[in-house]
């Protein structure tokens, strides 16, 4: 195999994810623009806060409580092996609000709002719906995505917050049912330990994760191939590149907060 030819095929495939990169950043740009300029289109903005936030709340709630749950009994298990299973309430606390409760409602997020916003605009587009709008002297920036950017912005660290007290109560629930913790004690020991700089981490999470989620969705909508295949493609790749997304933020957001 010539060396060139394997050089010159990685760098392509750099160029290209970093032409990638500048779209996806010129697009965000492009959005989070238009949510401060007007005309504004509130119907759509109140349509989109149902969809990602309030039709959002059960798949986030069960993922919550049968995480904090299960927490609960992996951590009672593992600390049993040195004698500290007193941690419990802590370890479920700071864990729910510093990681699994931001992940895994942004994960979530891109699973179902990502994918619904990604599949109703790339339809759209295949329909020429987006064209018409045009001719109408509407711009499509301004009335499909500025309105789910601004209701995935506010929704999902509402979401975020009521995920983590929904999954600490899970492992409430079953440390003091199953695990014989004192309930009050339990309580205690989570109102304690938790600081707010990991209330406020959380959020901030919430809401970069949120961004991130109503971005893809929106991108590969608009930037869809032609024909079924096409809203295929665009719902799939989105999906891929908001949770890919969503977890290298985190890793970036939870080394800003607690870096040492």
């Amino acid at each position: 195999m010539n060396p060139l030819a394997v050089l010159g095929g990685l760098g392509r495939a750099v160029l290209s994810m970093l032409a990638n990169f500048g779209k996806v950043g010129i697009f965000a740009l492009d959005a989070i623009s238009h949510i401060f300029r007007p005309p504004y289109y509130p119907r759509e903005f109140a349509v989109a806060l149902m969809n990602v936030g309030w039709l959002s709340l059960p798949v986030v709630g069960l993922t919550a409580i049968f995480t904090g749950g299960a927490l609960a009994l992996q951590i009672y298990a593992g600390g049993a092996r040195f004698n500290a299973e007193a941690v419990v309430p802590q370890i479920v606390a700071i864990g729910m609000v510093r990681e699994l409760g931001p992940v895994l409602v942004g994960l979530m997020i891109a699973a179902r709002v990502t994918s619904s916003i990604a599949a109703e605009i790339a339809t759209m587009k295949v329909t020429e719906q987006i064209d018409a709008l045009v001719t109408l002297s509407t711009h499509p920036m301004k009335y499909l995505t500025a309105p789910r950017v601004l209701a995935a912005l506010i929704t999902v660290p509402l979401l975020v917050g009521i995920g983590d007290v929904i999954g600490i109560a899970g492992g409430y629930v079953v440390a003091t049912q199953n695990l014989g913790f004192n309930a009050a004690t339990y309580l205690q020991n989570t109102v304690n330990f938790l600081e707010t700089k990991d209330i406020v981490s959380s959020l901030v999470k919430g809401a970069a994760f949120g961004l991130i989620a109503a971005i893809m969705g929106c991108y590969y909508g608009m930037n869809s191939g032609r024909g079924a295949q096409g809203v295929g493609r665009a719902t799939k790749s989105s999906v891929e590149s908001a949770a890919i997304m969503i977890l290298a933020a985190n890793f970036i957001l939870t080394g800003v907060f607690f870096s040492v």
